[in-house]
């Protein structure tokens, strides 16, 4: 089944695995997305998704480059912008606050992430 339609969705990609990034970005852009980032740190994170104007949506690894994601996090969640986690960590590695956030365990299914987006964007 293919991905659901991101068309035209400005979607941050917050991911430090350059081939991981790569990745997920292929497959937005597959799915009509149009890509913030991909951005490695905490610091593009933020001049990315200040610069980019409109950001719909968000895929965030917890750790970049050794720096927690979540400021980022609570930005995104402040201007209501629908973001996931994609992580290696477990759940207890997460605060709390974001126990809402569907968080994606690497290694995972790219199409499946982009579902998952997709529904907080659209029906959330």
């Amino acid at each position: 089944m293919p991905p659901p339609s991101l068309r035209d969705c400005a979607i941050l990609v917050a991911e430090d695995e350059y081939f991981l990034a790569e990745d997920l970005r292929s497959e937005l852009v597959d799915a009509g997305a149009i890509i913030v980032g991909p951005v490695a740190s905490l610091a593009a994170g933020f001049a990315a998704s200040e610069g980019a104007g409109r950001i719909d949506g968000a895929l965030l690894d917890v750790d970049l480059n050794g720096e927690a994601v979540f400021p980022l996090a609570d930005a995104l969640e402040g201007r209501q912008v629908p973001f996931l986690f994609t992580t290696g960590y477990d759940a207890t590695a997460i605060p709390g606050r974001f126990d809402h956030v569907v968080r994606c365990e690497k290694p995972f299914d790219v199409d499946g992430v982009i579902r998952a987006l997709s529904r907080a964007i659209f029906f959330e």
